[in-house]
């Protein structure tokens, strides 16, 4: 029997064009860095990051695009067996501006269709997906079919096997970890879609873990508040609720009674973009190591903001070491350079101590069937949700760049793509 994996995520993946100028409107804007995107790819660079074995299920179009993203998905050491490519869409792009400390827009290009969403469930391979000790999905890739379909039966595949053990040692499975991933603008009828909430709750009854800021908690169970909301997500089945509250920190809530409301790191915030994926692949981390509650959290915050100091994504995911000095140092401010260069895998770090906070990233999408044109559209990006990604480095004020760094605190929600 293969040696199961620690975390396999599935759903979006893409190319992000990010300006290397900070502070400076994207009609202006002269220099771009390419970075590998999307949530669920950023969550398994994260985790791998971290030491975990991870792989991503997901699919590109067959152009020079796609084959970037295997290349970094290879360098970043994440599996891309499963991701596939489909010959009919291009790989999306996305675009963002840096604006920080909490602005940070974003323009997706996923016209007519992105691939990511042309998963269809013959195409899993759901031994391995009921093996794996961690399974992550998105509330994104419920959006369409025949992605949803896809991603209802891996969610089943994991409920019918619930009691199964993995490993040579038969150590348990971790979690079924649900991504709440609001992003309207994917969905048919944007803020107003009537599918989302039922596809939501559908999705709770498999998960263990539900992931979100207070907007997605609220498409998921109608609740804002954040307790409130974390007793619903319980009582629509999970064992346990993260609730991601920007600039006032993270509530976790555990079916056994645990509860960790821990405050956020200060930072100086660079590009808040993706932080919320570091949060989600440190807490895949914690989880797979059994640390108590308040550590997770405190963990998983200190990986995000380390993430919003910086002007990248999936390249400025942290290392254990990186995430240990921040828990240490009690804040973490941006260190001035450039890119960083890759550095391979550690093995895994522990960690305690305090969190980051959600910068809001407008949201923008032209027409497709993906979702309506509504260049107002606006969300505060979840967790691991959004997933932006720069170079892979502290980055200081960008060439040409008017404005610097701003400082805030950094919670478990960042935005990104």
């Amino acid at each position: 029997m293969p040696e199961p994996y620690d975390v396999i995520t599935l759903g979006r993946m893409g190319v992000d064009l990010y300006p290397l100028e900070i502070g400076v409107p994207l009609a202006r804007v002269e220099t771009f860095g390419k970075f590998l995107g999307g949530s669920p790819a950023n969550v398994a660079v994260a985790a791998a990051r971290l030491g975990r074995r991870t792989a991503l299920i997901s699919r590109t179009g067959q152009d020079p695009f796609g084959a970037y993203l295997h290349e970094e998905l290879r360098r970043f050491g994440v599996d891309d067996r499963w991701v596939t490519p489909v010959r009919e869409y291009p790989t999306p792009v996305t675009f963002c501006e840096v604006f920080p400390p909490d602005d940070f827009p974003l323009y997706f290009y996923r016209q007519p269709r992105a691939p990511d969403l042309e998963i269809h469930p013959p195409e899993l391979d759901l031994d391995a997906v009921a093996d794996a000790r961690i399974f992550w999905m998105t509330g994104t890739g419920l959006s369409a079919e025949p992605s949803c379909s896809a991603t209802m039966a891996a969610l089943r595949a994991r409920s019918a096997n619930a009691g199964r053990t993995t490993g040579p040692a038969g150590a348990p499975r971790t979690a079924t970890v649900f991504d709440l991933d609001w992003r309207p603008m994917f969905w048919d009828g944007g803020e107003d879609s009537t599918q989302a909430p039922a596809r939501y709750r559908e999705a709770l009854a498999h998960a263990t873990v539900a992931v979100g800021n207070v907007d997605e908690c609220a498409i998921a169970t109608g609740e804002r508040e954040p307790y409130a909301a974390a007793r619903a997500l319980l009582a629509a089945g999970v064992e346990l609720a993260v609730v991601k509250q920007g600039p006032a920190g993270v509530l976790a809530v555990h079916r056994d009674g645990a509860t960790a409301d821990v405050p956020p790191l200060p930072v100086e915030v660079v590009n808040g973009l993706g932080a919320g994926d570091a949060f989600g692949g440190a807490l895949c981390h914690g989880l797979l190591a059994k640390w108590p509650l308040d550590r997770i959290v405190r963990y998983a915050n200190a990986a995000g903001a380390l993430v919003a100091s910086r002007l990248a994504c999936s390249s400025a995911m942290p290392f254990p070491d990186e995430v240990e000095q921040a828990l240490a140092a009690g804040a973490v401010t941006a260190a001035p350079g450039a890119v960083e260069g890759p550095r391979a895998p550690q093995e895994p770090g522990a960690g305690a101590a305090a969190g980051p906070c959600a910068p809001k990233g407008r949201l923008h999408a032209a027409a497709g069937p993906d979702g309506p044109a509504d260049p107002s559209a606006t969300a505060d990006p979840g967790p691991g949700s959004p997933d932006g990604t720069a170079p892979g480095a502290p980055a200081g004020d960008g060439p040409g760049s008017p404005a610097g760094p701003g400082r805030r605190g950094a919670g478990g929600s960042g935005a990104g793509p």
